[in-house]
Parts: structure tokens; sequence; C-alpha cells
């Protein structure tokens, strides 16, 4: 139910929406779906991608204690390789917004598009930088796949998940190649293909 962004409806019950993962070769892609109490405030939110990471770390245990609700959810490596990343992404916020124990009056989402949702939705642009809700979601989303991702370089050695949190750097595409892909790796995206391919000696294109 989307609907064009009226600010005169953000005042309570509105949920902000965001996602974290949508360009690591591996690992889940995460989101997040926040109503802020406005009796509680949190100072400092922002864009996950422009704090520190104890600064991350500090915020993320202060939202799940103040926020009015909050839910993280997210999509698997199966199905991001069967639905695609973008559809993938869309179900995981799905599933954030039906998980709030509060129904929300709008969610607002980040990006330019909106997952299919029983409440109206409005695409905020930039939205963690623009709105204190989506912020807290992206807070929510990064940390919870960024500790992920470090538990992960735990159990697969080598490939430095816990430094790229599975982003194709060099590093990480060296060990792709030199190592081969783990279970966890997106068999959709071209590089993790390649590697398979390689390794395989035959196509494992999928649809």
């Amino acid at each position: 139910m989307q609907m064009g962004l009226d600010f005169t409806l953000v005042e309570e019950l509105v949920a902000g929406v965001d996602e974290v993962g949508r360009g690591p070769l591996c690992g889940a892609v995460v989101t997040a779906a926040v109503i802020l109490d406005p009796n509680r405030p949190i100072l400092g939110l922002n864009d996950s991608k422009k704090l520190t990471e104890a600064k991350r770390e500090a915020l993320f245990d202060e939202i799940c204690e103040k926020a009015l609700s909050f839910c993280i959810a997210r999509a698997e490596v199966d199905e991001i390789d069967r639905l695609n990343i973008l559809q993938a992404t869309m179900l995981a916020m799905q599933r954030a917004v039906e998980g709030l124990s509060v129904t929300p009056k709008l969610a607002l989402i980040d990006g330019n598009r909106c997952p299919k949702l029983d409440v109206p939705s409005a695409p905020v642009v930039q939205g963690d930088a623009k709105v204190p809700a989506i912020a807290a979601a992206s807070i929510l989303a990064k940390v919870t796949r960024d500790r992920e991702m470090s538990a992960f370089e735990l159990i697969y050695p080598g490939y430095g998940m816990g430094g790229h949190k599975g982003y194709p750097t060099p590093v990480h595409l060296e060990a792709l190649a030199r190592l081969g892909p783990t279970p966890i790796h997106r068999r959709s995206f071209a590089p993790v293909r390649a590697a398979y391919e390689a390794r395989e000696g035959v196509s494992t294109s999928l649809i």
C-alpha cells in the first residue's frame, strides 16, 4: 500500500525500515524496522555507515531498550539465489514490518521503492540520513550483520570476513579464487558463480 510521502503523518507510530547486505558476495541480507518512542529520544542517530563501530554498538543497545517496537529480519542465501537480491531484500523488509509488535500507521522505507505491505508506505531516498527511525533501523541491521560476518570468520578462516563483511574487496576476491566458495556464498552472484565453475570445471549458471 504505497503512498506519497506526507510529513503531516510523520508524528507517531512511524516505522523506519532499512537493509544491509545487498552488495556482499556472501551471507544473508538483513533488514530492520523500528518505531521510535517520542517520549524516549535517542541522540546521535544517523546513517549507520557514517558512525564508528563503537558508536553503532552503543546505539544498538539504546535502540533496543528505548524503541517502542523493533524487529530484525532477513532473507537467507538460498532465498537470495532463488529470488534475486532485490526480491529477497523486499521479502526481508516485509518480514521486518510484519514482525513489529505494534502496527505502524506508516512505514518509511530507505531507498526508491517499497515492498508490498499491509500498511501505508513511502520510499525516502537517503532516508537513513534524513529520518531518525530509518537511521535506527540501519544501525540495527548493520550491527546484526557485521556481528554475523565476524562470527563467520571463525567458521571459514582465510576469507577475512570480519574485515570486509562479505563485500567484493580484493582480499575477498583473492580468497574466493584461492579457497573456493563456502556454503554461505551467493551462487547467483557472478564472482561466486565463476569461482564454482573454475573449481568444478562445469557451468553452474543459475536462472
